[in-house]
Order: C-alpha cells, then sequence, then structure tokens
C-alpha cells in the first residue's frame, strides 16, 4: 500500500486522466457491473424456470414471466457487454491520445538532457511499451478490480439480507478469491514477472554491448564465459516463465476450490431455506446458478493484480521523463580553468541491486591528457561515466573536479563536458542550426571553422543548399562518419574541457573509423579526453589505458607500458592491425 501511495504521490500520468474522464469512467465501470448482474440474473431466472417447469404446472401462465425474463435477461448481457467494450475502448482510446501527445511533447522540449539521463533501450522501451502498459493498466487491472469489488459486495449484501450467517460465510470465501488471492499474486508472481522483465531488459542491452565486443572476447580465450553470459538470462527467463504458469495453474485451481465451497454454501443454504413447499423448491438451482457467472471477473482479479508491479515500473517510468529536473541544491560553478578530475576510492551499487558495479576505484585525470577505458560488458564502465557526469552519485567515495564535488557543479555540466556518443542526435533543420547547438551564440562564421576544422568543409560546399541544407530526422541525409564530424562540430563550438568518447565508431567501417579518430583526436588535441571503446583502434592517441573488469581496473598503463609487459593487450593490439599472434 505504501509503495502504492508513493506511485501515484506525484503522478501526471494517470490520476489526472481519472478526473478528466471520470464520467466515462463511471460509465465503463457501471456497464461492466450490469453484464454480470444480467448473466447471473439470466442464470437465476433460468434455474427458477428449469424448476418450475419440471414440476409441469397446469397452466402456462407460471412459467410465462420467466420465460420472457429469460429472453430479456438473454439479450441484456451481450448487450451490455458491447456497449462496455465500446466505452471502455473510446476511454482507453482518448487517455492513449493525450499519453502519446504528451511523450512526444516532453521528449522534444528535452530531448538533450533526455539523451544524457537515459539509454537509447529505456527511451525506446518507453515510446514502445510503457503508453501500453498504463493502457492496460486500465482494461486488465483497473476495470476488472473495480467490478469484481462491486459484485462481491453485491452478493453478500444479497445474500445477508436473507440470512446474516451465510452472508458473512460467503465474505469469507470469496473475500479469499478477491482479496487475498491478488494480494499474495502482487507479491508472489508479480515480483516474479517484474524480475523476468528486469532480465530480458538487462538481458538485450548486454547482448547488445557484447556483440559489438565481440572481438575482445574471442581474442582473449573466453569464449566460454562471452557463451555463459548469454546462456544464464535465457535459462532464468525459462525457470521464471516455468514458475509463472505453475503458480497460475494453482492459483486458478484455489479460486476454482474456494468458488465450489461458496456455491455448495449457497445450495446448501438454499435448500435448507427453501424447502417449506413445492413452489419454494423452485429457488434452490436459482440462488446456486446465479453465482457461476461472476467467476470470470473473479478470476481476471487476481490476474490483473499479479501485473500491476510492471504497470509501476511504467508509470514511475514516464514520471520520470516528463518530471522537471530536479534542482540540485548548494550549487556552484567551477573555480578557475579546469586542472584535473579525480576518482576517489568509488564504490557504486543501485539502489535496488545489493550487486556491487565499481569497487573502490580511483582514478586521476589531469587536464590535456587522453584516457581510454576499455574492458567487457556489464564491468561498469557506462556507471562510470554516469558518476563522472553526476547523473549517479558514489555509494562511497567522491568524484571530483578541481577537489570539487561533481554533484555541485551540475548547473556548469554543460560548460564543463561534451560527449561523443554510438549515436549523436541530429535534428530535421539544417546543417547550419544543428552544429551552432553547441554554442547557441556562436557566428556563422565560428560554424563554419568548425565544420572545416572537421573536414566537412568539401561536403557541405558541394550539397545544392550547402550550410542551409536539410539534415533531416536524426541525420539520415548524411551517413554515420559524416553524422559524427557533425556532432564533433557542436562539441568545437561547445568548448568544453572535459570531452568524453562513448564508442562513437562502434558503427563505422574500420578505414571510416581510421579517419575519424585521427580527426577527432586532431582537432581535440587540447582537451582532457576520456574514451570509451571496445577494441585498440586508435590507442596510440592516448596517454593512459584502464581495463575495467568485474568493477575494478585490471590492467592499466600507458599503450606503450602495456604492450610491452601484458600479453593479453598484445594480441588485442596485434589484432586490431590485423596482425596474427603466436
Amino acid at each position: 500500500m505504501r509503495d502504492l501511495r508513493a506511485t501515484f504521490a506525484h503522478d501526471t500520468w494517470v490520476m489526472p486522466y481519472l478526473r478528466k474522464y471520470k464520467w466515462l469512467l463511471t460509465l465503463v465501470l457501471f456497464l461492466g457491473v450490469m453484464t454480470f448482474l444480467s448473466a447471473g440474473a439470466l442464470m437465476f431466472n433460468s434455474g427458477y424456470l428449469i424448476s418450475e417447469a419440471a414440476r409441469r404446472p397446469g397452466n402456462i401462465i407460471y412459467i410465462y414471466v420467466p420465460v420472457v425474463l429469460a429472453r430479456g435477461f438473454g439479450i441484456a448481457r451481450p448487450a451490455f457487454r458491447y456497449a462496455e467494450r465500446l466505452t471502455s475502448h473510446n476511454w482507453v482510446l482518448r487517455i492513449v491520445s493525450d499519453f502519446r501527445k504528451k511523450l512526444y511533447q516532453a521528449v522534444e522540449n528535452k530531448a538533450a538532457a533526455i539523451k544524457q539521463t537515459h539509454q537509447t533501450g529505456d527511451i525506446l522501451s518507453i515510446l514502445a511499451e510503457d503508453i501500453d502498459h498504463i493502457e492496460n493498466l486500465y482494461l486488465r487491472t483497473v476495470f476488472p478490480m473495480v467490478i469484481g469489488w462491486v459484485l462481491y459486495l453485491f452478493i453478500v449484501i444479497g445474500v445477508g439480507v436473507f440470512n446474516w450467517a451465510v452472508g458473512l460465510l460467503l465474505l469469507v470465501l470469496l473475500g479469499v478469491i478477491v482479496v487475498i488471492m491478488p494480494m499474495v499474486s502482487v507479491a508472489v508472481n508479480g515480483a516474479r514477472e517484474f524480475k523476468e522483465k528486469q532480465i530480458q531488459h538487462d538481458f538485450y542491452t548486454n547482448l547488445t554491448d557484447e556483440v559489438l565486443g565481440l572481438s575482445d572476447w574471442v581474442i582473449s580465450g573466453r569464449y566460454d564465459d562471452f557463451m555463459d553470459l548469454q546462456t544464464k538470462p535465457i535459462k532464468q527467463i525459462a525457470k521464471l516463465r516455468r514458475e509463472d504458469h505453475y503458480f497460475q495453474w494453482w492459483r486458478g485451481f484455489g479460486v476454482q476450490v474456494f468458488f465450489l465451497l461458496a456455491v455448495l454454501t449457497l445450495l446448501i443454504w438454499s435448500g435448507f431455506q427453501f424447502t417449506g413447499s413445492k413452489a419454494q423448491a423452485n429457488w434452490v438451482a436459482a440462488f446456486a446458478l446465479a453465482l457461476f457467472p461472476v467467476i470470470e471477473p473473479f478470476l481476471e482479479i487476481s490476474q490483473g493484480a499479479s501485473e500491476w508491479p510492471i504497470y509501476q515500473q511504467s508509470i514511475q517510468r514516464v514520471n520520470a521523463l516528463s518530471a522537471d529536473p530536479v534542482v540540485q541544491k548548494d550549487q556552484a560553478q567551477l573555480n578557475g580553468a579546469f586542472s584535473q578530475l579525480t576518482v576517489d576510492n568509488v564504490t557504486f551499487r543501485y539502489a535496488d541491486d545489493d550487486r556491487v558495479i565499481l569497487h573502490d576505484l580511483t582514478l586521476q585525470i589531469n587536464a590535456g591528457e587522453k584516457l581510454a577505458l576499455l574492458g567487457p560488458s556489464g564491468t561498469g564502465k557506462s556507471t562510470l561515466l554516469k558518476l563522472l557526469l553526476g547523473d549517479e552519485h558514489a555509494t562511497a567515495g567522491q568524484v571530483t573536479i578541481n577537489g570539487q564535488d561533481i554533484a555541485t557543479l551540475q548547473d556548469a555540466r554543460a560548460n564543463l563536458f561534451g560527449v561523443l556518443d554510438q549515436q549523436p542526435y541530429l535534428f530535421d533543420t539544417t546543417v547550419m542550426n544543428n552544429v551552432r547547438l553547441g554554442n547557441l551564440n556562436a557566428t556563422d562564421d565560428q560554424v563554419k571553422a568548425a565544420i572545416k576544422a572537421v573536414e566537412l568543409e568539401p561536403l557541405i560546399n558541394s550539397l545544392p543548399n550547402g550550410y542551409d541544407t536539410q539534415v533531416q530526422e536524426s541525420g539520415a541525409r548524411f551517413s554515420g562518419g559524416e553524422r559524427q564530424r557533425l556532432s564533433l562540430a557542436r562539441i568545437l563550438l561547445q568548448d568544453a574541457p572535459i570531452i568524453i568518447l562513448d564508442e562513437p565508431t562502434v558503427s563505422l567501417d574500420p578505414i571510416t573509423e581510421k579517419d575519424l579518430l585521427d580527426t577527432v583526436f586532431n582537432v581535440l588535441k587540447d582537451k582532457t579526453i576520456i574514451w570509451v571503446t571496445h577494441h585498440l583502434a586508435g590507442i596510440d592517441h592516448v596517454d593512459q589505458v584502464r581495463f575495467l573488469e568485474n568493477g575494478q581496473f585490471d590492467m592499466q598503463g600507458t599503450p606503450d607500458d602495456l604492450y610491452q609487459h601484458e600479453a593479453r593487450f598484445r594480441r588485442l593490439y596485434d589484432l586490431d592491425r590485423g596482425k596474427v599472434t603466436e
């Protein structure tokens, strides 16, 4: 319950739309309840009709009214069901339309900030899945649970009017189905489904990262370790799904058992209550049969509740995406020019994970130095970058610039860091406008000088519209290497002292990769560079190399020292140059 309140405490995606469309929501719930009440009334009436007809009454008038009611309730049930489906989907389509509009506005208005704080996979997850999850929150959880609870109260109160003891017994028996089992589903099966989604998400992310660095695994002789990393999450997911199916079977069986007990309770009670005469006996089957239609919403309550953790994560993610950035307290500007970035005995673990990602890391980078950061996937390279940028905060230790905690320098972040990653974001506007994003006050001549520095001047001049050429969405007008150079020109205009290269050449062919790296290190020769890479092409450009593995630095030193003293480094180095070593 505490988690539920926390989820909606600052919610801007679910609760506002419940209030906005409250009357339509009320109509949906009313039609849903009437659907099952009509079904229950049909069974109740049918039970009476069958019993009365079996007595072979002397006059047809005795069964004429039940026959008419059977037709009426028989028509009412599908009619209410159809209207409920139309209304509920109308409700969902309305809010999903509002969701998508709001989501795309958030992405458009905060594209640069989102790019720094969210992985591409997270953004795709939000766009592709989270809105659907919130839609399913209504269709699969909210609507069935509210309808089921209303029917539960209706049955208990309705029977309690005739006999309070039987009503109390039904309160307990049906309460197990609509209250206890949903709570157990959330605690057990819901947590399992949430864990499965987490494993699947991490598996997709890590697999992409590991495939990109496949040559490192092969040349280091760790092929079996690579395969183990892929098969382990697959086996975990398969195990969780088996447990999920097993649990659902037993939960369904339990619902059927308690529902059977409720039916027997009604049957026994009505058998004693309505046996005073032959006419009263007609009501015995009526009460027993009336309960059967409500088993459908009762079953849906537990399943909908078990899916709540998945929906909760989606709600939290979209709220985090659209929320205003948290204002850091005691913000300051950097004292003087940048001179040193220090990682001082940093240990890090995520709040919801006991696993230590980084353990007691120490690193010092002076102004103008070039550092290459290597290591297999999942070793903490991305986490270390987040700590350097201030997106995450160390569990122990500290990250400082010129002795100042990075957390206090977030207002100056754009003046301290420039980032060139795998897929630089280019907007559907002109070349001039895209590059000028690095410094909105830059003149046209400064923009052109930056483009010339990254060796794109001949290409731009050859285009019909020159610097006014439309880049197209995500830079589709240009090749991968050209997009990286445009982003590099933007970084030059930004003129930040620290440049982070997050595998900017991962999707490029070897020739384009070499040319781009030569250009990058040439135009940024006066900058401090932190370069995350999977292999050693261009490693001669850096001053020091750090191999990060299992959350710690495994190898470190200059490229020359590592080549002379580390056989693993030497093999990787020779492989990247096409040289076969023994």
